[in-house]
C-alpha cells in the first residue's frame, strides 16, 4: 500500500479502541509511516495526531505506553539514519521517505505541538534522540544535536511542573524518557533539569506500584507457600504470586533499576531545596520499613541459610527462590544507590550539618540500611563501595553525638537482650545491632555501654555448643563488640569488671566456637588493653601477669591435634587460601608471643623464657617451625619498643635465649673446675 494511502487508514484507526493484537499492529504501521513519508508535513501530522490517539492511550497503563511511543521513534530514527549510511556508502539517493536525518528529525519533532500534553511531547523528543544518538552514532550536527538535548530538557522541566494535574501517567512517563534519555545529555543539559520536581516521582517509581509495590508482593508470596511434613515449605512455580513476580520484574522500572537508581541519584545530589532530599530518605525509611514488616511476617524468614537444603521443596529451591532473591537483591542495590547520595549530600549541604540534623539523617540511614540487612548480609550482598561508605559514613556521623548514639541503640536494641531469639529474621537483626554498637563505645558513658552493647553481647558469648555459620557470626560480633567496649579507655572501671568474665569465655570457646585467628585478635587487645599507657594497668598493675598465666595454664591440656580449615568470616572476606595449620597448642603458644611486645618491662625476660620453653614442647616440626618463625619476628620486627627490644636482644645473645629457641636448651652458667654443684645446696644450720 502506498505510503499516503497508508497513513489515512493508519489516522482512522488512531480513533478508535482496539484489541492488543490490533494495536501492535497499528503501532507497527506507524513505525514503517515514519520511515517511508517523504513530505515533511505528513510526519508532523501524523505525530501530532498518534500522540493524541484513543487507540495509544485508552489503557492509562503508564510507564508501558510511554516506553512503546519511545520505541516507536527510536526504531524509526535508527532506520533512517541507516539508510542515509547505506545511501552514502553506495552513493545513491536515500531509501524510505528520502528524508535525510536532520530534515527528518525537525519534521517529526514541529508535530509535538500544543494538541497534547508536554509530557508526551518527551517520550517523541526522547525516542528521536536515542535513535539518531545512542550507541555513540552522532548522526546530528553538533548544534541541532544541541537543540535537541535542550528540547528534551525543556519538555521534562514544563512536565515535571504539572505532572499532579496530569496523574501517575504523566509520572511514570516522565521517569521513563529521562531515565532513557538521561545518558545522553550533556553535562550542561543535565544541570538544567529540574531535580526539585523530580526526586519525588523517582522514588515514587521506586518503591511505588510500578517498582517494587510497596512490598505488597511478599504478603502474595506468604499466601502460596505452604508447610509440607518434615518441616519443608512449598512455594510452586505456578503459583500467582510467582507469576507476579515474573511479571513485575519485566516492568520498565524494574527492568531497568540500574540507571533508574543513577538517575534518582542524580536528582538527590543537584536538587536546591533540601527539604524534598529529606523528603526522599523519609520515603526510602517508610518504604524499608514495608519490606522488613512484610519479610518478619513471611515464614521464609524464619529459615537458616544453612538449613535451606532442608527446609525447602525441590521446586521452591531450584526456581522460586532464586526468583524472589533476584528481586531483593535489585531492591537493595536501587535503594542503597540513592541512599549513598543523600549521605553524601549531607556532608557538604549547610542545611543537613545544622546542629541537630547530622546525628538525625545518620540515624534514619542507619535504620534503612537495618531494614534491609536481611538481603546485604546474604552472600556478600553488602560487599560493594556504595554500601560500605553510606554505612561507614553514616556511623561516623552518629558516634559524633553522644545523645543520638544513644537514642540509636535504644531504638533498635533487641527487644530482650537476655534470650537468644529462635528465629532467623532476629538473629540477623541482633548481628546488624552488634555491628552497629561496635563502632560507638567512645561516644557512649559507661553505664550506656553496659546496658546497651555488654548485656547484649553476654547472651550470646555464653551460648554453648556447636553453632551454624549464621550464629557463629553473631558470635564473633559479640567477641568484636565487648571488645571495643573495653579498649576505651574512659570504660576502665567497667573493663576491670568485664576483663575476668571474658577471658573465662575466650578460653571456653576456643577453639570448637571461634578460629584461632579470633582467638589471637581477642586476647592480644585485652592484653593490650590492660597494659601502659591505658589506665587500668596503674588501677590493676598484676592483671596482664595474671592473663598470661591463665593462658600458660591453658597450655598443659591443649591438644596437640591440627585443627581443622575452616576460616572465619573475616578470613573469607580477605580469601585467604592458604593458612598456615595450627593445633590447638601452636595457636595457644603463638598468643603468648603476641602478647610479648604488651607486657611490663620487668616481666618481659621471664616470660620471653617461659616462651620459648612452651614452644620447644610443640612436637610436631610442621608446626614448631611457624610458630619459632613468629617468635623471631617478634624480636626483629619492630612490634616491640626500645626498652622491650634492648631486653629481648640481651636475652638473646647473653643469657641463654638462642640455645633455648634453636637447640632447646638453656644456656648453662659458667663454672670453675670443681666447683659445688648449685643445685646441691646443703643446709646452713
Amino acid at each position: 500500500m502506498p505510503a499516503d494511502r497508508l497513513l489515512n487508514t493508519v489516522l482512522q484507526y488512531y480513533q478508535d479502541v482496539h484489541d492488543a493484537a490490533k494495536t501492535d499492529q497499528i503501532i507497527g504501521s506507524t513505525v514503517h509511516l515514519l520511515t517511508q513519508l517523504s513530505n515533511p508535513l505528513n510526519l508532523g501530522v501524523l505525530t501530532s495526531q498518534l500522540l493524541t490517539a484513543p487507540a495509544i492511550w485508552h489503557r492509562q497503563d503508564g510507564p508501558r505506553t510511554a516506553l512503546r511511543i519511545i520505541s516507536v521513534y527510536n526504531t524509526a530514527a535508527v532506520r533512517v539514519r541507516d539508510n542515509e549510511v547505506e545511501a552514502a556508502k553506495r552513493r545513491g539517493p536515500v531509501d524510505g521517505g528520502g528524508l535525510r536525518c536532520e530534515e527528518w528529525t525537525r519534521a517529526v519533532v514541529k508535530g509535538a505541538d500544543d494538541r497534547s500534553r508536554r509530557w508526551q511531547h518527551l517520550l517523541v523528543l526522547t525516542g528521536v534522540l536515542m535513535g539518531m544518538e545512542g550507541n555513540d552514532r552522532h548522526t546530528l550536527p553538533r548544534p541541532l544535536r544541541n537543540t535537541l538535548e535542550q528540547a528534551v530538557v525543556m519538555a521534562a522541566n514544563l512536565a515535571l511542573e504539572g505532572n499532579i494535574e496530569d496523574g501517575p501517567a504523566a509520572a511514570a512517563s516522565i521517569v521513563t524518557a529521562l531515565n532513557f534519555g538521561f545518558p545522553l545529555l550533556s553535562e550542561h543539559h543535565r544541570a538544567r533539569i529540574s531535580c526539585n520536581a523530580l526526586l519525588p516521582i523517582a522514588v515514587w517509581a521506586i518503591t511505588g506500584e510500578e517498582g517494587f509495590c510497596d512490598a505488597q508482593f511478599l504478603r502474595s508470596v506468604d499466601r502460596d507457600t505452604t508447610l509440607q511434613p518434615g518441616h519443608v515449605f512449598a512455594w510452586p512455580a505456578q503459583s500467582s504470586s510467582c507469576n507476579l513476580l515474573r511479571e513485575m520484574d519485566k516492568q520498565p522500572f524494574m527492568a531497568n533499576m540500574g540507571p533508574l537508581s543513577k538517575l534518582t541519584a542524580f536528582a538527590v545530589q543537584h536538587a536546591t531545596d533540601t527539604a524534598v532530599v529529606l523528603q526522599a530518605q523519609d520515603a526510602l525509611l517508610v518504604f524499608t520499613a514495608r519490606v522488613l514488616d512484610a519479610w518478619q511476617k513471611n515464614r521464609f524468614s524464619e529459615i537458616d541459610p544453612s538449613f535451606e537444603g532442608s527446609h525447602l521443596s525441590p521446586e521452591t529451591a531450584q526456581t522460586t527462590w532464586p526468583l524472589l532473591w533476584q528481586v531483593f537483591r535489585k531492591l537493595m542495590f536501587g535503594t542503597t544507590a540513592v541512599l549513598q547520595a543523600i549521605v553524601a549530600r549531607s556532608l557538604l549541604d549547610p542545611h543537613m550539618l545544622m546542629h541537630g540534623m547530622a546525628p538525625s539523617i545518620a540515624s534514619k540511614s542507619l535504620q534503612i540500611l537495618r531494614n534491609m540487612f536481611f538481603i546485604s548480609n546474604r552472600n556478600g550482598n553488602s560487599a560493594f563501595q556504595v554500601y560500605t561508605f553510606a554505612y561507614m559514613t553514616s556511623l561516623d556521623v552518629l558516634s559524633r553525638d553522644a545523645l543520638a548514639s544513644e537514642a540509636f541503640l535504644r531504638e533498635i536494641r533487641p527487644a530482650d537482650a537476655i534470650l537468644i531469639p529462635s528465629t532467623h529474621i532476629h538473629k540477623t537483626l541482633d548481628l546488624y545491632y552488634l555491628n552497629v554498637a561496635e563502632h560507638l563505645p567512645l561516644a557512649l558513658p559507661t553505664a550506656a555501654c553496659e546496658t546497651l552493647i555488654i548485656k547484649s553481647a553476654i547472651s550470646y558469648l555464653s551460648q554453648e555448643g556447636p553453632m551454624p555459620p549464621s550464629m557463629a557470626e553473631i558470635f564473633e560480633s559479640a567477641h568484636s563488640a565487648t571488645l571495643s567496649v573495653l579498649s576505651c579507655p574512659q570504660h576502665s572501671a567497667l573493663t576491670i569488671k568485664i576483663t575476668p568474665f571474658y577471658i573465662v569465655k575466650l578460653f571456653d570457646s576456643f577453639p570448637q566456637q571461634i578460629s584461632p585467628r579470633q582467638f589471637r585478635v581477642a586476647f592480644k587487645t585485652v592484653m593490650e588493653i590492660v597494659s601502659p599507657p591505658f589506665p587500668i594497668a596503674a588501677m590493676e598493675p598484676h592483671l596482664s601477669e595474671t592473663l598470661l598465666e591463665m593462658l600458660h595454664n591453658k597450655l598443659t591440656t591443649a591438644s596437640a591435634q591440627l585443627l581443622p580449615n575452616a576460616p572465619d568470616s573475616v578470613s573469607q572476606a580477605l580469601e585467604e587460601t592458604q593458612q598456615e595449620p595450627l593445633s590447638e597448642q601452636s595457636a595457644l603458644v603463638m598468643t603468648l608471643i603476641d602478647s610479648i611486645p604488651f607486657l611490663p618491662i620487668p616481666l618481659v625476660e621471664e616470660w620471653l623464657a617461659i616462651t620459648a620453653e612452651a614452644m620447644n614442647k610443640i612436637e610436631d616440626p610442621r608446626l614448631k617451625v611457624s610458630v619459632k618463625k613468629r617468635f623471631w619476628d617478634i624480636l626483629v620486627n619492630g612490634e616491640m619498643d626500645v626498652e622491650r627490644s634492648t631486653i629481648g636482644v640481651a636475652w638473646w645473645g647473653t643469657k641463654g635465649g638462642r640455645e633455648l629457641v634453636l637447640l632447646g636448651v638453656a644456656q648453662q652458667p659458667p663454672m670453675m673446675s670443681g666447683a659445688l654443684n648449685g643445685g646441691a645446696t646443703s643446709s646452713r644450720l
